[in-house]
């Protein structure tokens, strides 16, 4: 991050535009295909389905449906949203088009690479199989790469796909995942409740993928705490912690500012275990309070690998120009401290090596280097 220090006779550190985040270069690893949806599709999609659950028909009032009912604080009841999303993405059609807009919203909002979750056995009760979905996804984000391309737009996304914690179907997801992994599939996740369900109840599935020498992320320490990140990185392996917010509870800070690291926080910063922290998205839970006291704020100065992400946009409202906002605003951050996240995120990605290597010497320090040498251009201060 930027140290804020300002010498006599220089300029004072620059916080970005709303502008400029939209136009900086973005790297997501945490976005739910069922969580951001655009409203009017979904109306669109449950007429020619003919679901007849929606709270209303109005894209408009709709969006601001799933926003007010996910700001209730509860996880349990920020997960009951996604039934209605679910219930219009169960045939081929449906699927290719929700993959199509997602590829052209984040495109559209400056990201460059994205990978994007979901659980293909909640997309099964119109007859489709495990591969079927799949298959329709990929073939969506195919085509959103294309028409963001024809507007200007590049964008890259690759597809992780989730079991649920609840369910056990998660070595059967493992092995579609492993199965589907040279067609645009790069990794696997488990996702759902915390409580209740720790990782390692699917343990099998994740030892299944370390045997394919195959990339995994788990959602641990969002509404649970440090036994479920615990759990995932030391019985599970996880390659990356889905939110980890909670790692905070193993860092103590003084009255006099002195930071201390318990044993877990310490592994985890050592071993640069990327952590996909959603802001917004934690407010909504309750596993933050506002946007300054986010714990990002705190690993982030002490050097965690942090990554910035959406979860879910429908949802929680957002975009990832909308969260660096967020924390601009409540950090000061500049855009050094935006590229940062961003090549965290990158360095985080399940690409290969060289792939990751030059999506960051290529286009995301090129990227933020033109924006931040605008205002040696423009009027002076």
């Amino acid at each position: 991050m930027e140290k804020q220090i300002t010498l006599a006779g220089t300029t004072a550190p620059r916080i970005p535009t709303a502008e400029q985040i939209a136009r900086a270069p973005k790297v997501l690893l945490h976005d739910h295909l069922d969580g951001g949806l655009r409203p009017e599709t979904i109306v669109e999609l449950a007429a020619d389905c003919g679901y007849e659950g929606l709270p209303t028909t109005d894209p408009k009032q709709l969006g601001l449906w799933f926003r007010e009912a996910a700001d209730s604080g509860s996880l349990v009841r920020y997960l009951e949203t996604f039934a209605h999303t679910c219930a219009v993405m169960q045939t081929r059609d449906a699927l290719v088009r929700v993959a199509a807009d997602c590829a052209e919203d984040l495109a559209a909002d400056g990201v460059v690479y994205a990978e994007v979750r979901y659980a293909p056995e909640q997309h099964l009760e119109a007859g489709l199989t495990l591969d079927e979905v799949v298959e329709a996804v990929n073939e969506g984000f195919r085509l959103g790469e294309a028409n963001a391309r024809a507007r200007g737009h590049r964008i890259r996304v690759g597809t992780l796909l989730t079991a649920m914690r609840h369910a056990a179907r998660s070595l059967e997801i493992a092995e579609l995942a492993n199965r589907h992994r040279d067609a645009g599939v790069v990794g696997f996740d488990i996702a759902g409740a915390e409580a209740g369900y720790p990782p390692t109840r699917h343990q099998a599935a994740f030892d299944y993928l370390k045997g394919e020498n195959n990339h995994f992320t788990i959602h641990a320490g969002e509404a649970f705490g440090l036994p479920s990140i615990w759990e995932a990185v030391q019985c599970c392996g996880a390659d990356r912690l889905g939110h980890g917010v909670r790692i905070v509870d193993d860092i103590t800070v003084g009255e006099d500012g002195r930071v201390e690291l318990g044993r877990l926080a310490a592994y985890v910063r050592d071993k640069r275990v990327p952590l996909e922290m959603c802001p917004t998205s934690n407010l909504q839970t309750g596993a933050a309070s506002s946007y300054a006291e986010h714990p990002i704020g705190l690993l982030a100065e002490l050097k965690f690998r942090v990554t910035v992400n959406t979860d879910n946009r429908l949802m929680s409202g957002t975009s990832m120009s909308r969260e660096f906002g967020h924390l601009v605003e409540a950090f000061g951050y500049t855009l050094g401290d935006l590229e940062w996240f961003t090549v965290n995120a990158m360095k985080s990605a399940f690409l290969p090596f060289d792939e990751r290597l030059a999506m960051i010497s290529d286009v995301i320090k090129p990227g933020y280097a033109e924006l931040k040498a605008e205002w040696l251009f423009g009027p002076r201060d």
